[in-house]
């Protein structure tokens, strides 16, 4: 199969897997938000920056060395593997060993017990809870940090189907785990589980998909471990371990300023601001992400095809991704209330607002992936901490001023980061920022011309919220498309073309 027909294929079905996941999910958080309160979602997004850099540090970045290495041996990839499970026990041990001073810290000895069978990762969790000084943060701890040892006995069945374009069975595997998990947290909630509901979900669906990945994979490791392999893959891991701690410490630092400085509750209708609007941004990304790495990297050493490779993704990537953003912030309130109810409607202008950063979202993913791809996780590094200096420097600016000024903090941090980002993509490929926002203008001259349409219906026509956003949505994809049509865009064209290639396949079948 050429590379062409795989890459196509694989944005098919890895496209089929974000969509049906972040789908399911959304689906399910909705009835969530329903049953449980802002202030219980705020409590586990308390959690996320803890979460995320000791998911790194298991990582260490050695899974994307496996995708972007194209001469990978058994070897190595067991190495790797003996590599996260043992970081995931040493960090496991720390976290039992330090049970009974938690229990006394808290004085709740009845948490003594499940420390042992829950420990799994971080020995410093006493001090999370008391940083926020809100304790039930240590049991929530306990199962988040499971949840990353257990996420890690996979973590190489997944990087090597994502190296092979195999995302068919990831559709699968992850689709079950979502609706199972799903299930569970709205049988939990129901309950009356509260936060609990939210912790036990993700950790439902980590393992879940764990156990599929090894009925479902062939692969199994060897009892080889090479600190030779360890320190080759390091190289470029490396790296890429410094540039995520770097990445996740930022993203992850509105959380803790909003829950620190503010409240649980405000950091709840951020979150929830922040998973709507990520709903069609991390599809996008999610698909740019999985294919773009391992496809890029196969091409990596034919500089003018990568290039040409590069526009044309681009190109389709924002033909979906300006007039989603702009839409959902001309949608976002009688969104809000039909899906989520009124009690959420203080997220509706943090959720507009994120819309103009998520609207820039993917240009990052896709300079980035180019140059990872060509083996730069140097320049990758370098290109993050100029990065996260000039992006913390504006929020932490702006936490003096509210929650809305860390929300546009994130905005101007993104506009500002997206010429940094496409630096080297200019030097390396001739392909500038400039160069990529003209590319990018025909689609966002049109999707204004959308938003300036169906703005007007929410403002002036007074019926009820659910019928609105119908409407809405309706005569905005009507505009977009025909507009689109008339102007003969390039990507409309090339993904109307797609679509009926992938069609006639289907149908052959």
């Amino acid at each position: 199969m050429s590379l062409t027909h795989k890459s196509l294929s694989a944005v098919f079905w890895s496209g089929a897997d974000v969509f049906l996941r972040q789908g399911l999910q959304f689906f399910v958080s909705i009835l969530l938000a329903r049953l449980l309160s802002p202030e219980e979602f705020g409590l586990l997004a308390l959690l996320s920056i803890f979460t995320g850099i000791a998911t790194l540090f298991i990582d260490s970045g050695l899974n994307s060395a496996l995708v972007q290495r194209q001469d990978i041996t058994r070897k190595d990839e067991s190495t790797v593997f003996f590599f996260n499970l043992v970081t995931g026990l040493l960090v496991a041990s720390g976290l039992g060993l330090s049970a009974p001073w938690i229990a006394t810290f808290f004085e709740q000895p009845v948490l003594q017990a499940k420390v042992h069978i829950m420990a799994t990762n971080l020995s410093t969790m006493p001090w999370i809870a008391m940083f926020f000084e809100q304790p039930v943060l240590q049991g929530l701890t306990y199962v988040m940090a499971l949840n990353l040892f257990v996420g890690s006995l996979g973590s190489i069945q997944g990087a090597l189907l994502t190296k092979a374009l195999d995302f068919k069975t990831l559709m699968k595997i992850n689709a079950v785990a979502t609706l199972l998990s799903g299930v569970l947290a709205v049988c939990l909630a129901w309950k009356g589980f509260g936060v609990w509901s939210l912790a036990l979900q993700t950790l439902a669906s980590t393992a879940i998909s764990v156990t599929l990945l090894w009925l479902w994979h062939p692969w199994r490791p060897q009892w080889i471990f090479s600190l030779v392999s360890l320190r080759s893959l390091f190289r470029f891991g490396g790296f890429m371990l410094l540039s995520g701690l770097l990445d996740t410490l930022y993203t992850r630092l509105y959380s803790v300023i909003i829950g620190k400085l503010y409240s649980a509750r405000q950091l709840g209708f951020y979150t929830r601001a922040d998973n709507i609007q990520q709903l069609p941004v991390s599809v996008l990304t999610n698909v740019l992400n999985r294919v773009a790495f391992p496809v890029f990297s196969a091409a990596a050493a034919d500089k003018a095809r990568l290039a040409l490779g590069m526009r044309k993704v681009l190109r389709i990537i924002m033909l979906f991704n300006v007039p989603a953003m702009l839409g959902l912030m001309a949608v976002a309130e009688p969104l809000v209330i039909t899906l989520i109810g009124e009690k959420w409607l203080p997220s509706v202008p943090i959720l507009q607002v994120l819309c103009l950063a998520g609207m820039i979202w993917p240009l990052h993913a896709l300079n980035l992936n180019v140059l990872m791809a060509q083996g730069h996780s140097n320049l990758f590094f370098r290109i993050e901490v100029i990065k996260k200096i000039i992006s913390i420097a504006a929020i932490v600016t702006a936490s003096f001023y509210g929650v809305m000024a860390i929300v546009w903090s994130e905005v101007i941090a993104a506009a500002l980061c997206f010429p940094i980002n496409a630096y080297y993509t200019g030097i390396f490929l001739g392909y500038s920022a400039w160069k990529q926002t003209l590319d990018i203008l025909p689609y966002l001259a049109v999707s204004m011309l959308m938003m300036l349409v169906i703005w007007p219906i929410h403002i002036y026509l007074s019926f009820h919220p659910a019928a609105q956003l119908g409407l809405m949505i309706g005569v905005g994809a009507f505009v977009y498309l025909l507009a689109c049509h008339l102007l003969r865009l390039t990507a409309f064209n090339e993904s109307w073309t797609l679509l009926v290639q992938r069609r006639r396949t289907v149908q052959n079948l």
